[in-house]
């Protein structure tokens, strides 16, 4: 790539990657000042979304390092060793962060949606309490997923598809290409479960609406309540993470897939550049869909509105 192109998209990253951290830390800020403040037992919603930032901010960090070392020193990976490292952290990463959002979507699910089978309303009364010890389990199995797969990568194909010297390698290449192709997939199927749930979640959350919306037609008590605007705001939040995780997966594929064409470069860049738009964009949506985050966020735009208007003047 020529060095303004370069630029060009380096500001584009680094930009992206400024406005997922401030969205981030906004949430996970917000809720530890509430949890400090009142001195009590942090609410099952504000832990799942300080957790998912906190993830996301992992996420986004490593994106980023592996963007620089990629177009600013590609030589490093050469031995194989940082690479390994940086496959770790972003498959460990990328796996606790679907699994925590597949969370926060079963948490919408059993508090909001209404159905009365034994076992749902079972899990309506235990999910608070459940919460903690799920995450835990999320974050244990990304760590378990995380270290197989990492390990079976192999440093000839590492060399051959990070560094720009590709001579003499070729063959290495193809010998590796079926071993390295597999794990990939491997490594987005995986993923097709959490998502799988978040996707029955969101379906239910619909059925419910659709139910609840019913109801209220035959009593007569028109079409707007509190558990209605509930049930929209949890399936905004959920249908948003589907499709820009969808997004996240065909440009993580993307980035993938060109590493078997020489001198794709720009490819996995652009790959990597749309991988930052999911986890930097999906926080301000969640913001926007708490209560307490918009309430939080409206306050500081007043006092920065505020703040400039009287420096101006």
């Amino acid at each position: 790539m020529s060095g303004e192109a370069n630029s060009t998209l380096m500001i584009i990253v680094v930009g992206e990657f400024s406005v997922g951290i401030l969205g981030n830390v906004f949430i996970g800020l917000i809720n530890c000042m509430d949890w400090i403040k009142n001195k009590k037992k942090i609410a099952p919603i504000d832990l799942i979304l300080t957790s998912l930032a906190v993830s996301r901010i992992c996420l986004l960090c490593v994106i980023l390092l592996d963007y620089f070392i990629l177009v600013l020193y590609p030589d490093i990976y050469a031995t194989g060793k940082e690479m390994r490292i940086i496959d770790f952290f972003w498959t460990l990463t990328n796996h606790v962060n679907v699994w925590f959002a597949t969370c926060l979507s079963i948490f919408y699910f059993f508090k909001i949606a209404n159905f009365c089978h034994p076992f749902f309303l079972w899990m309506k009364w235990r999910i608070d309490r459940a919460i903690p010890g799920i995450l835990l389990v999320c974050s244990a199995l990304s760590v378990f997923i995380s270290l197989p797969v990492t390990e079976n990568l192999n440093d000839d194909f590492r060399l051959c598809v990070k560094t720009k010297v590709k001579r003499n390698l070729t063959l290495r290449c193809w010998e590796n290409k079926t071993q390295y192709a597999s794990i990939k997939v491997l490594l987005n199927l995986l993923t097709l479960f959490p998502f799988s749930v978040s996707l029955v979640s969101f379906l239910l959350l619909i059925l419910s609406l659709w139910g609840h919306i019913r109801q209220m037609q035959l009593n007569a008590t028109g079409y707007r309540d509190p558990s209605t605007d509930a049930h929209v705001g949890a399936v905004k939040a959920v249908v948003s993470f589907l499709l820009l995780f969808i997004v996240y997966s065909l440009s993580f594929l993307v980035a993938t897939s060109s590493y078997f064409i020489p001198e794709t470069e720009l490819a996995v860049v652009i790959g990597e550049l749309v991988a930052l738009i999911y986890p930097s964009s999906h926080s301000f949506i969640l913001i926007l869909g708490n209560n307490k985050l918009r309430q939080a966020s409206q306050r500081v735009l007043g006092k920065v509105t505020h703040a400039l208007k009287r420096r101006n003047f």
